[in-house]
């Protein structure tokens, strides 16, 4: 397990980057099938006739092969924990494309009232295996300071 990252330990502009991952078709129909049914998600033929022109996976499960290629790249003490940001899906995903994970610290701001953690904004961009932006997460998390002593 790579060594662990606190609040002092991170840089603005800092970078990571995630190992890529390919994405099947079946995999794309699985979670479609279980957390978003729709046409463009479930059946090639009849993404067809939608704004997609072919089969494409869901945002969501988009977002969470990205939280998975995070959590694996960014080894932040205590865990990759959220508190709200920005979602964008610029393209969608298709199956066989490959995907890692490119994240960036944008911000960071040691809090005021809780010394013992911090604030920091990332911009989390998920590519594909043409350099394409499939989706541009920028969250704020929470990331605990060193443990004095």
């Amino acid at each position: 397990m790579p060594q662990r990252l606190f609040l002092e330990d991170l840089a603005e502009g800092q970078r990571f980057v995630s190992a890529s991952r390919m994405v099947s078709a079946a995999e794309i129909t699985a979670f479609a099938a279980r957390y978003d049914p729709q046409p463009f998600h479930l059946d090639d033929a009849a993404a067809m006739g939608t704004l997609f022109a072919g089969l494409a996976a869901s945002g969501w499960h988009t977002a969470a092969l990205m939280m998975r290629m995070v959590i694996d790249s960014v080894p932040v003490a205590g865990g990759i924990v959220g508190s709200g940001g920005e979602l964008i899906w610029p393209r969608p995903t298709r199956p066989g494309d490959t995907l890692h994970v490119e994240t960036e610290v944008l911000e960071i701001t040691p809090s005021r009232s809780r010394p013992e953690r911090g604030m920091v904004v990332v911009r989390c961009i998920t590519l594909n295996q043409h350099g394409e932006a499939v989706q541009i997460f920028t969250p704020k998390l929470v990331v605990p300071r060193r443990p004095a002593g």
